[in-house]
């Protein structure tokens, strides 16, 4: 096994350690510091989004795409990812070392910018083909056991397990990014509550997400407590669309312990928490629809 290879398996496994520490959500600062291999500091990002870090020969270590520009990465019609060339020239040296990579099976590390400085990784992911027109890599991700460079095309099932496997990254993506930008919006604290940690938080919709218009937008969610998310989708609370939250009558009534009295009777008519910013205030028609079903349920 060289010693690219060992780096890579190493990588892979500290990314697994690191995703759980971040719950999911690695920053740039420790992407580029932390990892180490035999006393050796090895970044796993830079400033160019194919980044082949100084121990490495050719063949790049990981990809990034940032939370701005997307450089017009996205999926492919078949949904796999699409990841564009550095550039508009085939054989930049960057290009290459991609393209040197589907040749060799090598698998590598993709990094989806959340937001600036937060990363989301999945890997090991391969490269599996150019589409040279529009001047991009397919890209498709693969089990962990499926991680080691080499591994032949063609065996049974490979094709299957990638879309799948790559498919279930696009659904945690899509879940990852709506939190990180909602609690973001919310200063990471609960719109109901002020409760600041962020472990205890969630990214709750308005609109369903299993709904046509359930849009992924931050406008469409509410940064909310476990506990308070619980009740708002289960509508024990509603919100009004001028930001007034609403107790159930029936649980004004009711008599329990603190919980009850201060967390939830005691938030009733009280105004959110809301973003500084206008743009990623709660939707009021959303929240109007939302709360005539609060008001039919009770």
């Amino acid at each position: 096994m060289t010693r690219e290879v060992q780096i890579r398996l190493a990588v892979f496994s500290w990314l697994q350690e690191q995703s759980v520490l971040y719950d999911d959500v690695l920053p740039w600062a420790v992407l580029q510091n932390n990892f180490t291999f035999e006393g050796q500091k090895i970044a796993l990002v830079g400033q160019q989004g194919i980044w082949k870090p100084k121990a490495f020969k050719s063949i790049p270590l990981s990809i990034r795409t940032s939370s701005k520009g997307h450089y017009d990465d996205g999926l492919t019609a078949d949904g796999l990812l699409r990841y564009k060339y550095r550039g508009t020239d085939p054989n930049h040296f960057e290009n290459a070392g991609l393209r040197q990579a589907w040749m060799e099976r090598v698998p590598l590390v993709y990094f989806y910018g959340l937001l600036p400085g937060k990363y989301l990784a999945a890997w090991p992911v391969f490269v599996i083909g150019e589409d040279r027109r529009n001047l991009a890599f397919t890209i498709a991700v693969d089990d962990v056991e499926h991680a080691q460079p080499g591994l032949l095309l063609g065996e049974d099932g490979q094709e299957c397990r990638r879309r799948y496997v790559t498919a279930s990254f696009r659904v945690r993506l899509h879940q990852k990014t709506f939190r990180a930008r909602v609690l973001q919006a919310y200063g990471h604290q609960c719109a109901f509550c002020q409760l600041r940690h962020a472990e205890l938080l969630d990214a709750a919709h308005i609109t369903p997400d299993r709904d046509p218009q359930g849009e992924p937008v931050v406008s469409n969610g509410l940064s909310l407590c476990k506990i308070h998310h619980a009740a708002y989708d289960r509508h024990f609370i509603g919100v009004t669309p001028e930001y007034r939250i609403i107790v159930r009558e029936d649980l004004l009534r009711e008599h329990d312990g603190p919980m009850l009295r201060h967390g939830i009777q005691g938030i009733h008519r009280s105004k959110l928490a809301l973003p500084k910013k206008q743009i990623e205030q709660p939707d009021r028609d959303r929240l109007a629809l939302r709360f005539e079903q609060f008001l039919k349920a009770i």
